[in-house]
């Protein structure tokens, strides 16, 4: 039985044995939404969601949290990554509108039976990026000299030097955020920062395709450094953008030529950007109901939208699937429990009470212990629920299960930081200090 205490008659589970109950169920999802054919596993838990290829990239960094743990035979683990590395190793690269990929990226969003690109989505860099980081912790965790292991590590090595980066910027001075067989790139690039780290330490630090020496310069030359709140910050609204890359890079410590002149690094600021949301919650400025110290996270994620009829009579507006930030919005009320828990490697604290406050407050943004893509209290039901987001979202539960391992024994961030790759990306990109 979980170690629980006592407040009052309510008898509330010790902070080991809550961030156990919540890390196990999330990874949950990813046998739940699981094709066992070839491995992909699903967006979210709604019927005919297709594939995607970021929460691929979640699963194969979760298996070795869960072997770890007891939670899964190492065996299984192996057969797992194994499928479904071999299914992108195998996928037809052509670029075709009904191809997987294309210069060894992939679309965002897939067949989830086929693996054929859906929804006429982009061919992603930063989720084939996810997608990429996942595969090459499996292939640090998974060491043994045994054919199977063997065959996995080969399989990740294929398919990461096989990424075209440099073909991603486009001609451009930056990395271009996507391109479509119908139109080719996209007229914007990864400009400003946001959650695209890892996806420039992976091209930097590639042998066979890396990218010009001077992009992530360029792409550092967009940042916007802001004294929010009293806390100097570089800028970015939504928590999921200091969250993502800080799955798989320990940032402690390490600073580039931009963290360096501000004397900073990239985890105190994704500390700052946790301290942002929160005084932004208890300041509370469009008195939004729940919002308070205790309970914050604006991230990307999905929510209330004028179309739905449950909330027909809203005078303000909502945005659906949207990425909420802080404090420039949007914002219409919606928050998500998994941002503020994410968090908990940065501040852990300040992490543990809101996901404590929020969970008592508003249960039902929890399911069998895993979380809704959002919940918001100003659109309370008659019987004062808040409104919650329908189904489960892959994103929302890997960055949980990673975020709370890398708190509780770093075994992420232990294995990127021997991955040859890693390493030289980040030196690559001018990271100096700290365990580097």
């Amino acid at each position: 039985m979980p170690a629980l205490r006592h407040i009052g008659f309510y008898r509330e589970p010790t902070d080991e044995a809550l961030l156990d109950g919540l890390q196990r169920a999330a990874f949950g999802y990813f046998l739940e939404a699981v094709n066992p054919a070839n491995g992909l596993i699903a967006d979210t838990s709604r019927e005919n969601s297709p594939s995607s290829i970021a929460v691929v990239g979640f699963a194969l960094s979760a298996y070795p949290v869960a072997v770890e743990r007891g939670w899964m035979a190492r065996a299984d683990a192996v057969k797992r990554s194994l499928c479904v590395l071999r299914f992108f190793r195998d996928s037809d690269q052509s670029g075709s509108p009904e191809a997987t990929g294309y210069k060894g990226f992939y679309y965002h969003f897939l067949d989830l039976q086929t693996g054929a690109r859906v929804w006429r989505s982009e061919l992603s860099m930063i989720d084939t990026a996810l997608l990429i980081a996942g595969a090459l912790s499996a292939g640090m965790y998974f060491t043994a000299n045994t054919p199977e292991e063997t065959e996995l590590r080969e399989l990740v090595e294929t398919l990461y030097l096989r990424v075209d980066w440099r073909w991603s910027q486009g001609g451009a001075a930056t990395i271009r955020q996507g391109w479509k067989p119908e139109c080719g790139f996209l007229h914007y690039g990864w400009d400003g920062y946001n959650e695209a780290i890892v996806l420039y330490v992976l091209a930097m630090g590639s042998p066979t395709h890396p990218l010009k020496d001077d992009c992530y310069e360029a792409w550092t030359a967009t940042y916007q450094w802001e004294n929010l709140y009293g806390y100097d910050f570089l800028y970015a609204g939504p928590l999921f953008v200091h969250q993502f890359s800080h799955a798989w890079i320990d940032f402690r410590g390490i600073q580039d030529l931009f963290m360096r002149e501000k004397r900073c690094d990239y985890f105190e600021n994704s500390r700052r950007a946790s301290q942002i949301q929160r005084e932004y919650a208890q300041r509370n400025p469009h008195e939004f109901a729940g919002y308070d110290e205790n309970c914050w996270g604006l991230t990307a994620g999905d929510g209330p939208s004028d179309e739905m009829p449950e909330v027909a009579n809203e005078r303000r507006r909502l945005f659906g699937y949207a990425a909420r930030g802080v404090p420039y919005g949007p914002d219409d009320g919606t928050l998500a429990g998994s941002a503020a828990l994410a968090s908990l490697p940065f501040a852990p604290e300040i992490a543990l009470c809101a996901a404590r406050n929020m969970g008592r407050r508003f249960p039902e943004m929890l399911s069998a212990n895993q979380y809704s893509s959002g919940f918001n209290p100003s659109l309370a039901s008659t019987d004062r629920r808040a409104w919650v987001s329908s189904g489960k979202f892959g994103l929302d539960q890997g960055i949980v299960l990673m975020m709370i391992e890398n708190y509780r024994t770093e075994l992420i961030w232990k294995l990127m930081r021997d991955c040859p790759y890693i390493s030289t990306g980040l030196r690559r990109t001018g990271f100096r200090g700290g365990w580097l």
